[in-house]
Order: C-alpha cells, then structure tokens, then sequence
C-alpha cells in the first residue's frame, strides 16, 4: 500500500509499505497532491522493469537501491539493508507489492 502523508503546507511525501506493514520503499518530497500522486503511477509503471533499479553501496557499506523513471529521475529510494541479499528482497518486494497497491492518504 502506498500512503500519501501531507508534509508542511503543500508539500507531500510517500512511502510504499510491504503487506507486514514495513517501509521498502520513501518518495523525495514533492510540491503539491499532483505531483506526489504522479510519482505514484510513476512506481506503479516502473516497478516490474529490473533495468530501473540501481543498486547502490553506501558509504558505511550497506546497501540500498533507487527506483528510476524511463527519464533517469530518481522516484523512489530504499531503505538501508546490511547484505546484498536483503536488498534484492527488497526490490523484489517492490515489484511485488507496487503494481497493484493501493493509495492511503494519511
């Protein structure tokens, strides 16, 4: 489920929770409704293509991935993950989950 969270004013962020309730995968902020729900659709498009998705090594050694649109932006970013292993769950829980979710405005 995605849950779409008004921020201060007219900025929105999202998060895209697996069926345990747990965070996968954090929007950047965005500067209005429309704008946060197109990123949404965004995900939802991208999601099942492997080629969007960069794997990346943090500076203290974990590992995360990004979530990119056909134009190269940046939609969605992961949470840290202490093994390579976690982060490909990770990403395979995005293509799982994202296609289909549904949107909670809270």
């Amino acid at each position: 489920m995605f849950e779409l969270k008004n921020k201060e004013g007219s900025s929105y962020h999202f998060t895209l929770k697996a069926k345990n309730g747990q965070v996968i995968l954090s929007s950047e902020v965005y500067n209005s409704k429309s704008a946060a729900e197109n990123g949404i659709s965004s995900i939802k498009k991208n999601a099942s293509d492997d080629n969007k998705y960069e794997r990346k090594t943090a500076k203290n050694g974990k590992f995360y991935f990004n979530l990119k649109a056909g134009n190269g932006q940046v939609i969605g970013s992961s949470q840290m993950y202490t093994s390579e292993s976690g982060m490909e769950n990770g990403i395979n829980s995005v293509k799982e989950n994202a296609p289909d979710a549904s949107t909670k405005e809270i």
